[in-house]
């Protein structure tokens, strides 16, 4: 008599909301709190810089650290994810944040920055990565995925736009201190939320994924992550990440996004992320305008990312991926020559094409390693994301030792410049119909 009930139970929700709607809603405010950190770098290096006379070149080794712990992290939590749920690994994710955030203010050695902003932060937000937003999609929606994930993705950069004006601002009024104390607030903000609203299934509240019918028998309604692997044997959320891990790396297509993703990293969190307003500083404009133009940056990602998602679901995302690296390297190689103590209307025009392009990788690239490896999508996703990070780390320490060497960042937005061409020209070779080629079997 029970089984009737649990197949009408979607039926009432469709006609009103979807609860997988509810879940995208939370996850994307998940992603907003603990994006605070990703606008602070460029904001608080000046400043520290200025109390404690450290080198860019220490600051931004503290960037790196964070950079390969988010992405060393990602595959992990996304296995994670799979055994414990959604919800609790998202939910330590930011406290582990608000943590090393207001830890923060009680730094006075280099090594201690390293440790917060390096190890309990980047733990932390590799633990809410761009693989949480592949899980969230994958788990809860049968359709709209690439839209979603861009929803889901954008919800970084609308944790950019919200912080980094305020962060800005109390960096140089109040101090960086209450700058990290915004962070802190912002991540601890959210738990509540997520541990009340943040299913870690559509089983868990009687319903099939957004778009799935009972009918169908073609994967379409396929078991969320966590039920399938909760019921197998493979229970040890390390060993899956690195089975999945071990299948991927045989395939071509996995390396090409690897290699894809590394450069994208590195041209975005790692090179505008960290050192633009660094860079804009030295050309003589004050640290507040830089950041409001890194603002702006999060105003049309949003943007981008959303639309980048629609087309993701309509055109092949190989081709995606080629225009939005070339029009990337197009922006980074005439950087050099935007750069001064005013802002121009060059600049804006830079900013808002920048923005545009800024995260919109993320739907296609999701959607290639979903095509390819079907279940293992996520993790997969999260070993490509990891590849995002490494580059992020270490575009993020060569840029800072260029600016030691050589007093600017000229060499670093040039040689950023080609990498995207590099990166255009790998995603653009991978093959057409990899489903049917390259796809790696999932064992039972």
């Amino acid at each position: 008599m029970s089984a009737p009930e649990t197949t009408q139970t979607p039926t009432p929700f469709r006609r009103r909301i979807h609860p997988a709607w509810i879940v995208a809603a939370v996850a994307f405010l998940a992603l907003v709190g603990a994006a605070g950190f990703r606008a602070a770098p460029g904001v608080l290096l000046v400043p520290l810089q200025n109390e404690f006379g450290w080198s860019t070149t220490v600051l931004s080794a503290a960037v790196s650290i964070n950079l390969v712990l988010f992405g060393l992290t990602a595959p992990f939590a996304a296995a994670l994810m799979e055994r414990f749920g959604v919800r609790a690994v998202t939910a330590v994710a930011l406290v582990l944040i608000g943590a090393g955030s207001a830890l923060t203010v009680l730094v006075n050695q280099s090594w201690q920055i390293l440790l917060t902003w390096g190890l309990l932060i980047g733990l932390g937000t590799g633990s809410m990565a761009l693989v949480f937003a592949a899980t969230i999609a994958n788990t809860w929606f049968a359709k709209s995925r690439g839209l979603v994930i861009g929803i889901l993705t954008a919800g970084s950069a609308a944790g950019q736009l919200v912080f980094l004006p305020f962060i800005a601002v109390l960096a140089q009024d109040s101090g960086w201190r209450q700058a990290s104390l915004l962070i802190a607030a912002g991540a601890f903000a959210v738990v509540p939320l997520v541990l009340m609203f943040l299913k870690n299934s559509p089983a868990a509240v009687g319903v099939l994924p957004y778009g799935a019918t009972p009918a169908a028998d073609d994967g379409t309604a396929e078991a969320a992550p966590a039920d399938r692997d909760s019921a197998g044997p493979r229970r040890n959320a390390a060993v899956r990440a690195l089975q999945v891990l071990k299948r991927a790396s045989k395939v071509r297509t996995f390396w090409a996004l690897v290699a894809g993703f590394a450069i994208c990293g590195a041209t975005t969190n790692g090179l505008i992320g960290t050192h633009f307003i660094p860079s804009a500083h030295d050309h003589g404009m004050p640290e507040t305008t830089a950041a409001g133009l890194l603002a702006v940056v999060g105003i049309f990602d949003i943007v981008g990312t959303i639309a980048s998602g629609w087309l993701t679901d309509r055109f092949n995302p190989r081709i995606l991926l080629a225009v939005y690296y070339q029009f990337r390297g197009i922006g980074l190689l005439v950087l050099p020559l935007l750069l001064s103590a005013t802002v121009q209307p060059s600049m804006i025009v830079f900013v808002v094409i920048y923005g545009l392009d800024w995260v919109a990788t993320v739907p296609p690239t999701a959607a290639i390693c979903r095509q390819v490896f079907g279940a293992d999508g996520s993790v997969v996703f999260g070993w490509v994301f990891a590849a995002h990070q490494l580059g992020a780390a270490a575009a993020a320490l060569a840029a800072g030792a260029i600016r030691d060497a050589t007093g600017q960042y000229t060499y670093a937005w040039f040689a950023a410049a080609a990498m995207c061409t590099i990166a255009a020209v790998i995603s653009a070779t991978i093959r057409k119909h990899a489903r049917e080629t390259d796809t790696v079997p999932v064992p039972a």
